[in-house]
């Protein structure tokens, strides 16, 4: 008689084999940057694949203008194409571990 739980073990290998690669997909993803601009490049921010921010670069002469407001919005508009970016990025890394599988909870 067949073991019944033959296929189940084989599932959780490959489920943990699965998690594995992604971990190091993560690992890798975070090392790599992308950078988002806003004002013609007069605010630049660097996120990394762990969505996290690394870098904020203002051009000097925007902040001798003295326009604080302008100088707040240009940042955050950056910083959010900079972590759109960043997740698009972890996406196609996890696209060739998923084989383009949409997986609830994976970005």
């Amino acid at each position: 008689m067949k073991n019944p739980f033959g296929n189940m073990n084989n599932i959780l290998k490959q489920a943990q084999a699965m998690q594995e690669q992604m971990a190091k997909i993560q690992e890798q993803a975070a090392s790599k940057t992308t950078s988002g601009t806003a004002g013609g490049g007069i605010v630049t921010v660097t996120a990394n694949g762990a969505m996290q921010i690394v870098s904020v670069a203002i051009d000097p002469e925007v902040v001798k203008g003295g326009d604080v407001d302008m100088l707040q919005d240009l940042v955050v508009a950056a910083t959010n194409e900079a972590l759109r970016r960043a997740k698009e990025l972890m996406e196609g890394e996890m696209k060739a571990l998923t084989g383009g599988m949409k997986i609830p909870g994976l970005f």
